[in-house]
């Protein structure tokens, strides 16, 4: 019986850059996701800030964990509050991000 020798190859990290973008603060969203689903993906991701973009799923801003839970315990919060209302952005009403 012949032994086997196991040899690992370790690959070459990919080069790295630098990344200022909203992108790179946590999971993209559509602005019309309602704050409690999003409170609801900033838990199961574990992060701390979404990355919100319209219908043409173009960078809005982005929106902190914080911010939502502030909003949610304020007594005009309903749970029909959208994320785009929480931005202040006037975009189309309806939105088609994928």
């Amino acid at each position: 019986m012949t032994t086997a020798q196991t040899q690992y190859r370790v690959a070459d990290p990919a080069p790295m850059t630098v990344v200022d973008d909203m992108e790179a603060h946590g999971p993209r969203v559509c602005d019309d996701m309602t704050v409690e689903v999003a409170l609801a993906v900033m838990a199961g991701a574990r992060v701390e800030y979404l990355t919100v973009c319209d219908g043409d799923d173009q960078s809005t801003g982005s929106i902190t964990l914080a911010r939502l839970a502030v909003l949610r315990a304020s007594s005009t919060y309903t749970d029909r509050v959208r994320l785009r209302d929480v931005l202040g952005s006037s975009l189309r009403p309806a939105s088609v991000c994928g």
